[in-house]
């Protein structure tokens, strides 16, 4: 395995596997691996002949310096982890080395609306972050293929739109997400939950496959179903950032047409917080005339839901 953390050797190392014309994939992590990370550089293998993981605590996705400073950083346990996975290179740059001018003198890639809403709207500018992260690293590595985890839904679609108009000759491949035993989706930022904590957590994905049995079972009020589920919510010790119901394609309110819906909450159990979603898809296109879309996201119409819930405090 090689561990590189300058550009010129990276740089060095693809151009020989690119003259024996093999295939390579990338899997961008900021390190603190876990079982998640595991499947997708595994996935990563069967897609390509190398795998090229990354490690980077990007500092530009980080709307919080003490969340920035907390962030765990483990790269012997995650380089022994990658050894024991076959990964053929990691890159594990400094900042300054990704970020030579400072990340204030950084030109920077914005993704429009996708990028501002749910997650955007909570973290000011930290698809931005990825954004720019992303495409550094595509521009770098020129990957064949490129792996994600589907918990970070908004993230994956945001990547996919950047792939698109950016003409990156990238496939985004995205894994569904990697659970605990009791369904809790697994992540770096488990560990900071107490015993406690740690057992409520699970009911934030339980709220939302609740929320998408009734929405299966004919339920349409989406605000009320919304705001329902942001109370169950709040009555197992969460402070609710926000519920969402949006169409799985674009996250966009979804209309009549819509089958494919993807239900989306992150919330704060302590200094924790904590994103999940599910995925709904229905049977027929039975979306209630009664909810109407928000003035913030465009003209109303009779046959629009509104758009997601969200908690202020």
């Amino acid at each position: 395995m090689f561990i590189v953390d300058d550009i010129q050797t990276l740089r060095a190392r693809l151009a020989e596997w690119r003259r024996e014309s093999l295939r390579i994939a990338l899997v961008p992590t900021m390190g603190n691996l876990h079982a998640g990370h595991h499947r997708l550089i595994e996935h990563g293998r069967t897609r390509a002949d190398r795998v090229v993981v990354s490690i980077f605590v990007n500092p530009m996705q980080f709307d919080r310096a003490e969340d920035l400073a907390a962030y765990p950083r483990t790269m012997d346990v995650d380089l022994a982890q990658l050894r024991e996975l076959k990964t053929d290179l990691v890159f594990a740059p400094a900042s300054d080395t990704i970020y030579p001018q400072g990340m204030e003198n950084t030109a920077r890639v914005v993704v429009p609306r996708l990028g501002d809403i749910l997650e955007g709207e909570s973290r000011p500018g930290h698809f931005a972050g990825v954004a720019t992260v992303v495409t550094k690293l595509f521009n770098l590595v020129q990957p064949d293929v490129a792996v994600f985890g589907e918990k970070d839904y908004q993230q994956l679609l945001v990547i996919r739109r950047l792939v698109a108009e950016l003409n990156f000759a990238v496939e985004i491949e995205g894994l569904p997400t990697v659970r605990e035993p009791d369904e809790l989706a697994m992540s770096s930022r488990n560990r900071n939950l107490d015993a406690d904590k740690r057992n409520r957590a699970t009911r934030l994905y339980a709220c939302l496959r609740a929320l998408g049995d009734r929405i299966r079972d004919g339920e349409r009020d989406f605000d009320r179903l919304q705001a329902q589920t942001m109370r169950e919510l709040s009555a197992q010790g969460f402070r609710v950032d926000y519920v969402s119901i949006r169409d799985a394609s674009d996250l966009s309110v979804p209309n009549p047409q819509i089958v494919d819906l993807v239900l989306l909450g992150a919330a704060w159990l302590g200094r924790t917080r904590l994103i999940d979603n599910i995925r709904v898809t229905l049977m027929d296109s039975r979306l209630s005339p009664i909810i109407r879309r928000s003035s913030a996201e465009g003209p109303t119409t009779d046959i629009q839901p509104s758009t997601h819930m969200r908690k202020h405090t």
